[in-house]
């Protein structure tokens, strides 16, 4: 089973977030004081960031490729304690997470109670929902008193001011228990990926623990059942393919369209920048002046323009794609890659030939591909300032055990509880949850820290060789932005100079508007404080 969310599951999540984090239409991130530039760039010759040692208590069936995701075709039957012994000397302390689902009892908790046996001492959650967790966020740290001992933050609640006034004045500075060779008294935080942690830096000091993320997040997704039954093998190999075999694929009298928006398939395969590139003359050029971005915006509307985006799409009704896709209504759709196994979860059951795959990468113009990496890390934990030296490195050998890979006992208890209490496993070796696992056990300790990402799900077939090889195929394209794994808090005032581009891109794409509107919109953008924005950066660069 898969259940809704869960250890892993919620990276599907994340994955599938990234495709909306990331678009081109989000320009500005979050807010900051207008002060001095807070960047996690760290110095040569510093050492602020963990040394990278990586542990392999389990070898997977595929290995990583250029940082892509391992899979693990066949689960382990035995597994590694990788702390020997409960790290913890008994005491009780406060952890402030967020929880998108139903809060779990504390009282007679057995899952609680297994992983705090692990761990030697106790972790009090303080769960709220998800959904406001950024409010209840920035009412604690408004007031550093009543700031519990470790605290999650999802990079989409940072608040304003936190790079430059928060974080330093409440949370502990980990670079001198962390940083470097020290971390190798934690091995597991040890094992965590290099990039991970650079995005925990601010101000070039380490503050957090990672949560680390995939660096492949979006792909370009096809029915293959679809097509396997209308006798159509794809040959995709440049933007004119993907528009000819959507083509090929509508057919209204039948109820089937070719795709859904393929904006972010534009982005993708025109390497349209997150954010910022640098020019020939090492200027920089900020998404939307750039001819990537332009080229973007022609080629979504070259795919409207060929009648073969379901109407609803259309009208822009982008809530049910998802369901428009899986339901054959169309054929084509991107998405973040955690939406393929969560898929193969949702309609496996009712439709035994169900089978989605992205394409291969492919660049528009049938040359080269170019993918940038994803966010290294999409959430992160705090510890609480304290002049207690031991009460610091006792929560970050709590931290250790919590960062265990899979393969480990550690692991597999936080994961999945207690077994034959919370689960049992099936002849594959898969966890299946018990009724009691839907009470107890929610994900709760993954917001504090977490270890390497490792593709498990076996329970689909196919699947994890399937995703395995697209991401190795896919890792010979990837490429670091500007300014990739930095933390970069903008000043307030540029918050929203992006927003009219929004509107622009389903304009221009659906032929309410034309190309030429873009200049004029980009004009509007530099003028409004978009040549101040690229100051900003430019001082960073220059620091650099």
């Amino acid at each position: 089973m898969d259940i809704d969310v869960n250890r892993r599951s919620f990276l599907g999540m994340l994955a599938a977030g990234a495709a909306v984090v990331g678009v081109p239409s989000l320009l500005s991130g979050c807010g900051g004081s207008g002060q001095a530039p807070t960047t996690g760039f760290v110095a040569a010759g510093t050492d602020v960031i963990p040394t990278y040692v990586p542990v392999d208590y389990v070898t997977p069936d595929f290995p990583s490729v250029n940082g892509s995701t391992p899979g693990f075709s066949v689960l382990p039957t035995e597994l590694v304690q990788s702390v020997p012994t409960p790290p913890g000397k008994g005491t009780a302390f406060t952890a402030m997470t967020p929880l998108w689902g139903t809060i779990p009892p504390k009282s007679g908790n057995q899952y609680y109670a297994a992983v705090n046996d692990l761990l030697g001492s106790t972790i009090d959650f303080q769960i709220t929902d998800g959904n406001t967790y950024g409010d209840k966020l920035a009412t604690v740290l408004a007031s550093s008193r009543d700031v519990p001992d470790w605290v999650c933050v999802p990079t989409w609640n940072l608040p304003p001011r936190f790079g430059s006034e928060i974080v330093g004045n409440v949370f502990q500075d980990l670079s001198p228990y962390l940083g470097g060779d020290k971390v190798k008294e934690y091995p597991n935080l040890a094992n965590i990926p290099t990039d991970a942690w650079k995005f925990c830096v601010f101000n070039g000091k380490l503050y957090g623990l990672p949560f680390p993320g995939e660096i492949l997040t979006d792909a370009v997704f096809y029915r293959k059942d679809v097509l396997d039954g209308l006798g159509i093998t794809p040959d995709v190999r440049s933007g004119q393919d993907l528009i000819d075999l959507a083509v090929e694929l509508t057919d209204s009298s039948a109820g089937r369209w070719g795709t859904e928006d393929l904006w972010n398939t534009a982005a993708i395969i025109h390497a349209v920048p997150p954010k910022w590139k640098l020019d020939d003359a090492g200027k920089l050029v900020h998404r939307v002046e750039s001819e990537e971005y332009r080229a973007a915006l022609e080629w979504n509307a070259a795919v409207f323009a060929a009648g073969v985006v379901h109407p609803d799409a259309v009208a822009d009704q982008s809530g049910d794609a998802k369901q428009r896709f899986q339901s054959g209504k169309t054929v084509i759709a991107n998405d973040g890659l955690g939406s393929w196994h969560e898929a193969l979860r949702d309609n496996l059951a009712s439709n035994p030939d169900f089978w989605q795959e992205p394409f291969l990468p492919f660049a528009a113009d049938g040359g080269t591909p170019v993918l940038f990496k994803g966010n290294p890390a999409n959430i992160f934990s705090f510890l609480k300032k304290s002049d207690d030296e031991a009460r610091i490195k006792e929560l970050l050998s709590l931290a250790d055990v919590l960062a265990a890979p899979f393969g480990t006992t550690e692991f597999d208890v936080v994961a999945n509880g207690v077994e034959g209490v919370h689960f049992t496993r099936d002849d594959q070796g898969m966890p299946v949850p018990t009724d009691l696992a839907a009470t107890e056990l929610q994900p709760t300790y993954m917001f504090l820290v977490d270890g390497p990402i490792a593709n498990t799900r076996v329970q689909y077939p196919g699947y994890v060789e399937a995703s395995s090889n697209w991401q190795a195929a896919a890792s010979e394209f990837i490429t670091d932005p500007v300014f990739y794994g930095q933390q970069i808090s903008e000043p307030q005032q540029y918050a929203s100079i992006g927003q009219p581009f929004v509107d622009l891109e389903k304009d221009i794409s659906r032929g309410r508007k034309s190309i030429s509107d873009l200049d004029s919109a980009v004009e509007t953008w530099k003028s409004s404080g978009g040549d101040e924005l690229r100051a900003f950066y430019q001082d960073i660069l220059d620091q650099q």
